[in-house]
């Protein structure tokens, strides 16, 4: 128990995304998740799971399947009843600890996600609890919020792992940790700080039961460009030895990430038009998010190519994207407009002329205004004093 291999996969988060991909993905990937999801209830005895998704209308009423779960969902748990009350009467505490764990990590197994959580809470708050098992613990409750994506949840579980790592948790469960926040951050649309914590745990990255190493490295990639200078894209994301060995399996975050540095802009587009149709539309984690993702996109492709002139025309523009005229006067008007891009559109001579912020007047006249305030207070502070 030690090792927290019980608490691995219970509940599988894959399936989770396949309920997700079930609703929302296209006619294809739904026919494929949803036989995967079927698979996955059968193969967990995920009898309650099952009733709440017949509930919500994700799945059609099978009752001859609904009454093969419950049968055999209630013969284990009973099973599991039975080495509780033997641990008690024959074993000492660690031993009665442990077979309270597997009885909470098969009750979150089959959906009863509540009593799991219960259960869980119960042995957390035992003196004879050890530290690694309440890490483990922890990582159960965060694995239920993760599955039924339970925001307030997730970030409770985060706070109180952060705390007991900080105990004396070892390598791999502060890995772990990284790995979960990352994700969880990703979600949350903080770009920045999941960056940060996928270039951290990306050559250690050992959490199968969280994602495949391909699913990580997709997450992880589209976050560092959003919001990673193009220099450090090419050393932390694009030449990293993990990301190579996966990339394969994700072509348009591959092309996405090299037309970003390559400056490739009409292969770029077209690679932002795959990530949003094969991994944003269907990512539980980022489909909120997806045309605000997109839309950061498309404006650090048009400020990264207006920073190479100082005017372009609209024309030469459209054809670097690949789209029309139209369409570039339409996305420049509406992000200038915004604030979003320092650039001047002469719609008369089809010329767009780069207007970039003058960093350092911005930073004196800072300097002038703080100053004043200073002045302004100190005086104020000298008649005080006089009185």
């Amino acid at each position: 128990m030690s090792d927290g291999a019980i608490f691995a996969k219970k509940p599988e988060l894959p399936l989770a995304q396949h309920k997700f991909a079930a609703l929302n993905g296209t006619p294809e990937q739904r026919e494929q998740a949803m036989l995967k999801l079927v698979e996955g209830i059968k193969l967990d005895k995920m009898a309650a799971f099952y009733n709440r998704l017949v509930a919500e209308g994700a799945l059609k009423e099978d009752k001859a399947l609904r009454a093969e779960l419950e049968t055999a969902s209630a013969a284990e748990l009973t099973a599991l009843d039975k080495k509780v009350e033997e641990a008690k009467e024959e074993h000492g505490d660690l031993e009665q600890n442990e077979s309270c764990i597997h009885r909470a990590v098969f009750l979150a197994q089959t959906g009863e996600d509540d009593k799991a959580h219960e259960a869980y809470e119960e042995i957390l708050q035992r003196p004879t609890t050890t530290l690694n098992q309440k890490l483990d613990i922890v990582f159960g409750k965060l694995r239920l919020g993760l599955f039924y994506y339970r925001p307030q949840l997730i970030q409770k579980e985060i706070d109180r792992a952060h705390e007991l790592v900080n105990k004396g948790g070892d390598w791999d469960r502060r890995n772990r940790l990284k790995a979960i926040e990352c994700i969880w951050r990703c979600s949350q649309r903080q770009f920045k700080e999941a960056s940060d914590l996928f270039v951290e745990c990306l050559s250690t990255y050992a959490s199968p039961e969280l994602m495949s190493l391909a699913d990580f490295v997709c997450h992880g990639a589209l976050a560092c460009a959003v919001v990673m200078p193009r220099s450090e894209i090419k050393k932390k994301v694009i030449d990293a030895p993990e990301v190579v060995e996966v990339i394969g399996h994700i072509p348009n975050v591959a092309r996405l990430l090299r037309a970003l540095y390559d400056c490739k802009y009409a292969d770029y587009f077209g690679a932002l038009s795959g990530v949003e149709t094969d991994h944003l539309s269907v990512s539980r984690y980022l489909y909120a998010h997806r045309r605000f993702y997109t839309r950061e996109m498309r404006i650090r492709g048009y400020a990264q190519l207006l920073e190479s002139y100082l005017s372009l025309t609209i024309k030469s523009m459209a054809d670097s994207f690949g789209v029309t005229q139209d369409f570039i006067d339409k996305e420049l008007a509406r992000f200038v407009a915004a604030g979003r891009l320092h650039c001047v559109i002469d719609k008369v001579g089809g010329v767009v002329e780069t207007n970039r912020p003058d960093t350092k007047n911005a930073q004196y006249q800072h300097t002038i205004k703080q100053g004043d305030l200073l002045l302004n207070r100190i005086q104020k502070l000298s008649g005080v004093i006089s009185i």
